[in-house]
């Protein structure tokens, strides 16, 4: 979980590094004036550049001309099929030949992620927020390589409008993965990049943990039925039911995890995350056709529960159902880890939409963070008991 993706350059035989053009290219840029000429890139690279942007929109190993500034050579005789990183590395060249073009010094930029750049370009008030999340949320949803190359060929333009750089060795690898097995993670980089700023690796004890003061009020607390972009909201936060938390970009913009830069930029799934996602997605399927906020501080999934089954007898239902939901509530309880703890309270929830009953989401994320936590080996235990009470008083008021 907290591996990264590789962002070395490409090995020659003899196992030397080479550098990629564009960080050739970065260290060759002149920055002032030298006899007889202005700041500028060699003739060399002048040139390399142009061909370049001869390849934008062609097929990888048809431009004659960018062959000498390829790193990821093919070997004699190989496969008639262009390996991933082949065709990876030319959409970076061509995608690093529009941006620098005119541009007033080297784009490329070690450490700066494709979400780290939209952030910038946003505050750079060269295009809206919602603008720059289009734009972003389209380019992470493409199906495959060549569909995210011609969305990054439609921004990159706008980076360089905007004077805001970007690491393309990176990118280089997240365009060789993104047929892979690691497109989660590029994805979950992407969208932590973009909502958050970054936090200095000091005010972390771990990946998971929040430092305070750095995190905004979640969305569920903040959240107005009154808001002419709720119903769209809620129905974005929906669609990440059952999948990878921070691979679901229309989930990006109600975000609100911190976490080091460090794990950040590797796209770490850590537990902050999958709790605020699964509360996400359930507060959203609760909320649904409410008109007042769902999140109601100390209502505990017991007390909730209880409720409900308090309206059940007074309704006539009979004990039969008061039995049956105390033995789902109890189900609930004996949740053996985080992930059967999220399974039980979505059978839950939409009992709770039906019944009008609130849920206090600040102690679900909490509960769903630590729930089998080793660092916490009393948590469930804490909350069963004090849920078990919950339920029995409320049931019984």
């Amino acid at each position: 979980m907290t591996s990264s993706l590789n962002t070395e350059g490409p090995r020659l035989a003899t196992g030397r590094l080479r550098r990629f053009f564009w960080e050739e290219a970065a260290q060759d840029w002149q920055p002032t004036p030298g006899e007889g000429r202005s700041p500028g890139f060699s003739e060399y690279v002048a040139r390399s550049l142009r061909a370049l942007r001869e390849g934008v929109g062609r097929e990888a190993g048809t431009v004659a001309s960018m062959r000498p500034v390829h790193r990821v050579f093919l070997p004699d005789g190989g496969p008639d099929r262009l390996p991933a990183s082949y065709i990876a590395e030319h959409y970076a060249l061509t995608l690093f030949g529009l941006h620098q073009h005119a541009a007033s010094g080297p784009v490329h930029h070690a450490g700066i992620g494709l979400g780290t750049a939209c952030l910038q370009l946003h505050r750079g008030e060269t295009l809206t927020e919602a603008a720059v999340e289009r734009r972003l949320i389209a380019a992470a949803t493409a199906q495959d390589v060549h569909e995210l190359a011609q969305h990054l060929q439609r921004l990159v333009p706008l980076l360089r409008q905007a004077d805001v750089r970007l690491d393309y060795t990176r990118l280089f690898h997240e365009l060789t993965h993104w047929d892979g097995g690691k497109r989660n993670r590029v994805l979950r980089a992407w969208g932590l990049q973009h909502t958050d700023p970054g936090t200095p690796a000091s005010s972390f004890d771990s990946g998971d943990e929040k430092s305070p003061g750095q995190e905004p009020a979640p969305y569920w607390v903040t959240y107005s039925p009154k808001d002419p972009e709720a119903a769209a909201a809620l129905a974005a936060m929906r669609s990440g039911t059952g999948r990878e938390p921070g691979t679901v970009a229309v989930m990006w913009p109600f975000h609100r995890t911190r976490m080091t830069s460090q794990w950040r930029d590797k796209g770490s799934l850590t537990r902050d995350l999958t709790a605020e996602h699964v509360v996400l997605t359930l507060f959203a399927r609760h909320q649904q056709t409410h008109e007042r906020r769902m999140h109601i501080p100390g209502n505990s999934p017991g007390r909730a529960a209880g409720l409900l089954a308090r309206q059940a007898a007074a309704s006539g239902e009979g004990k039969s159902a008061t039995a049956a939901l105390e033995r789902r509530f109890g189900a609930l309880l004996t949740s053996a880890d985080a992930d059967e703890l999220a399974m039980h309270l979505r059978s839950l929830v939409p009992q709770l939409n039906q019944a009008g009953v609130g849920l206090d989401y600040d102690l679900l994320r909490t509960a769903l963070r630590v729930w089998d936590d080793p660092r916490h080996p009393d948590a469930a235990s804490d909350f069963r008991q004090r849920w078990d009470h919950d339920f029995h008083r409320a049931a019984t008021a």
